[in-house]
């Protein structure tokens, strides 16, 4: 399979870097929503685009019964939308920590099996030798905003504090009144 490149849309990119500021000091986690584009004629890599992102968790990682209930309930609500699980995405509990744990690569696996241009951001994505390799930053040539202006709304929501309000599905399990969907978020 050749390369594949990745386009994060504004919601996807805010909200997972909203829970990441939430919890700066607990590894935190969550799925990557989208489709896959397929390429539009002459050789050109296709695209997957991400869409929307789900928070996970702050301090279940890697619990698989907690992990298999996220991801039958995420992929219910979004198949009618016509997303499916694209990739995951982890933020490890020191910010000069940048290797994938354990519990990161046997989740991307998993999300592998069922789409082979999964992504993993801490930046990672997994190539034929089967292991993860890095793909460079958001705005890399393989890694790409979708709306141009990401940054500037991020620093506008970080200004007001806006990561208070991300609920993860940590939140949601213990006070179930919580939507791990974060309806309210971009209002």
């Amino acid at each position: 399979m050749g390369d594949c490149r990745y386009q994060i849309s504004q919601c996807a990119y805010i909200k997972f870097v909203l829970h990441a500021l939430k919890h700066r000091s607990s590894s935190v986690n969550g799925l990557l929503l989208g489709r896959l584009l397929e390429d539009g004629g002459g050789g050109a890599a296709p695209t997957v685009l991400i869409s929307d992102s789900v928070p996970l968790s702050h301090s279940q990682i890697g619990v698989l019964p907690y992990l298999e209930l996220a991801l039958i309930q995420v992929e219910e609500h979004f198949a009618s939308d016509g997303l499916t699980i694209v990739g995951y995405y982890h933020a490890n509990e020191r910010y000069d920590d940048t290797e994938l744990s354990g519990a990161a690569k046997k989740i991307g696996d998993h999300i592998f099996r069922y789409f082979p241009q999964a992504a993993l951001l801490l930046l990672f994505t997994r190539d034929s030798s089967r292991s993860w390799r890095s793909t460079g930053s958001v705005g890399s040539p393989q890694l790409t905003t979708k709306e141009p202006s990401a940054n500037v709304v991020l620093l506008d929501f970080m200004s007001t504090e806006k990561w208070n309000e991300v609920v993860d599905f940590d939140d949601h399990l213990d006070d179930i009144s919580k939507d791990w969907l974060n309806p309210d978020l971009f209002k």
